[in-house]
């Protein structure tokens, strides 16, 4: 299944039982009438003890029963359908997919466990089961640092095959990204902190977070467009790359180039500003590792040096002074001097930044671009009779994506504003109990992709740090 496909069904795949629309929207029933949705027990792929003393706990306390049926189907998600949790040369190895494709994401994968990382120390199985993830991401890197997502299999090969690039057997797809690299490191960095746990940090992640080094500095560009070029036979111009496979040139500045953004789009000029400003945050996170962990000086120092480049180069060439809001960043840049004005709903995002550490949500500059991006200035903010948030091109017009809504809600301190969003997710899941990639404005009913794993986790994220944090917003 193509990851763009629209699916406007409300049964949920892989055993997930069918929902009828009518039976969720009728008079907000009791919580004991909402319909069963959730994978059965027997049926899912693991379970957790503190997760689902976690789901009982946010049942009992909070008083919005539709809200609480919501958290139980979505927060356990991920581990309920989507990974395959073995052991590989006697250490914790995990396979992760999206949901309704049958391959694993780098970024998807990590984002997809990452809010169960508050819970490791409170579950050894929980705990093993991440440090899985890492394991099988240092495998799939060390396979191919520009490739973004990988099969189960080593040897199989995927409907991908044909796109004019280095395509490898066990490789989904080579769209190179940036955040691709990032979101692995932001996942051990914190799962080490979080568990104080070493033994996901072996020779091989090393060898891992050197062939990352190596890449983010062939895509700064200064000797030529870079080893990386990748086109597709489609009728999607977000799908390819011009200029046969390497882009539209820029100007290396110190910014490290990325072909693709996380919606999988190809990015128009090649210098992300969000996946820039994640790098930052990740190769000083990597540089720790090593340096703490692995004595690795050199690489360190090297990981570190590139940090500092990028982080210059995006204070003097990300920020735009634009007529109504200020100096705001934009969304891609060349080094030449154009630049792009919007932002995509997946993250990293502009609206994003602040989730991952990367910016200071205080920061006037975050400040004057949240105005933009969460504006109909914003050529992919849309607002209808169903609710307002930030889509992009990757489903089309008119589609707003819950993550948007999650992370506007996750990035702010105004109470209003964060109760607002949770209302509107809560109002747009279609009848199914679930979040999905998009819904149209109008009509929350006209969705794409029933089963997306990681909408569904971050969703659960942000109830869950509500209820911790303000839990009068959930009543």
């Amino acid at each position: 299944m193509k990851r763009r496909a629209f699916l406007q069904r409300t049964a949920l795949a892989s055993g997930l039982l069918m929902v009828e629309p009518a039976k969720v929207f009728a008079a907000r029933a009791p919580y004991s009438q909402f319909p069963v949705v959730r994978l059965p027990k027997e049926k899912r792929h693991f379970v957790s003890d503190v997760i689902e003393k976690t789901i009982s706990e946010f049942n009992k306390k909070v008083k919005d029963k539709e809200l609480a049926w919501l958290f139980s189907n979505c927060f356990p998600n991920t581990l309920d359908t989507t990974v395959t949790f073995t052991e590989k040369n006697g250490r914790p190895d995990t396979y992760v997919i999206t949901g309704d494709i049958d391959a694993m994401w780098l970024r998807d994968s990590s984002a997809q466990v990452y809010p169960y990382l508050a819970f490791a120390n409170k579950d050894k199985k929980l705990k093993a089961l991440i440090a899985g993830v890492v394991n099988r991401q240092t495998e799939y890197i060390l396979k191919d640092p520009f490739a973004n997502a990988f099969y189960n299999d080593p040897d199989k090969k995927g409907e991908w095959t044909t796109d004019h690039t280095d395509m490898k057997p066990g490789v989904h797809e080579r769209k190179w990204e940036i955040d691709s690299l990032c979101y692995p490191i932001r996942l051990a960095y914190n799962y080490w902190k979080t568990t104080g746990d070493v033994s996901p940090f072996d020779g091989s992640w090393q060898q891992a977070m050197k062939a990352i080094l190596q890449v983010f500095t062939d895509q700064q560009c200064k000797n030529g467009p870079g080893a990386y070029s990748f086109q597709r036979n489609t009728p999607n111009a977000t799908d390819t790359r011009s200029l046969k496979g390497f882009g539209y040139p820029v100007k290396p500045v110190g910014l490290i180039a990325s072909a693709f953004r996380p919606s999988d789009d190809a990015t128009v000029f090649s210098f992300l500003v969000p996946s820039n400003f994640f790098a930052v945050v990740s190769l000083k996170q990597a540089a720790e590792i090593l340096r703490v962990l692995k004595n690795d000086t050199a690489t360190a120092t090297k990981m570190e040096a590139l940090a500092s480049e990028v982080q210059k180069a995006l204070t003097q060439y990300a920020v735009v002074k634009n007529p109504k809001y200020g100096d705001i960043y934009a969304f891609e840049i060349d080094g030449y001097g154009s630049h792009l004005l919007m932002d995509d709903a997946n993250v990293p995002s502009l609206l994003g930044l602040p989730y991952l550490d990367a910016v200071d949500k205080n920061d006037p500059v975050y400040q004057n671009t949240r105005r933009f991006v969460l504006s109909e200035d914003n050529p992919f903010f849309f607002k209808g009779t169903a609710g307002e948030g930030i889509g992009g091109p990757h489903v089309g017009m008119d589609m707003i994506w819950p993550m948007a809504i999650i992370m506007r809600a996750l990035t702010s301190e105004n109470d209003a504003e964060i109760k607002s969003c949770i209302q509107m997710l809560k109002n747009t899941h279609g009848g199914t109990g679930f979040m999905h990639e998009t819904f149209h404005k109008n009509d929350p009913t006209n969705f794409t992709r029933s089963w997306f794993a990681w909408a569904n986790t971050l969703f659960g994220e942000l109830l869950w740090e509500t209820y911790q944090r303000k839990p009068l917003l959930l009543s």
